[in-house]
């Protein structure tokens, strides 16, 4: 990871390129826009200028749970998505969010567990790709 690293709120809109770019790219761009994005809090970790990982972050009273976290393949395993990941938990800490969630791709599921999230459900599909919802206590 570079020592130039650094993560800031962006646009929902910012996020778009990457969520698509990682996430979704047999699908649509419009696809990873969601219907209640202007209502989160978007986070983007840059290398120098480029944007490199983002993730959403919804909170509704003392719960919060985050969505299309997305890191530039080229940039994976370098330790960028795991300090964003830790920004937002820490944000949603300190706005009084009490339990942090996810659906996680099942593939994810040790990253997820390192930062101390545990499976609450089964594996569900959106199309072909397993998920399960992952939570935490804060």
């Amino acid at each position: 990871m570079s020592a130039e690293v650094h993560i800031r709120p962006i646009t929902a809109a910012d996020t778009y390129a990457l969520r698509h770019q990682v996430l979704w790219p047999q699908e649509s761009p419009s696809y990873v826009r969601l219907l209640n994005d202007h209502e989160g809090q978007h986070f983007g970790a840059f290398d120098g200028s480029h944007l490199v990982s983002v993730i959403s972050l919804f909170t509704e009273g003392n719960t919060a749970r985050f969505r299309k976290f997305a890191t530039r393949p080229d940039q994976q395993r370098k330790g960028i998505g795991s300090k964003l990941l830790r920004h937002v938990l820490n944000v949603a800490r300190e706005q009084g969010a009490q339990r942090i969630w996810c659906d996680a791709r099942a593939e994810n599921r040790a990253f997820y567990r390192a930062f101390g999230l545990e499976p609450e459900s089964g594996i569900t599909y959106r199309g072909t790709m397993p998920y399960l919802r992952m939570g935490k206590d804060l």
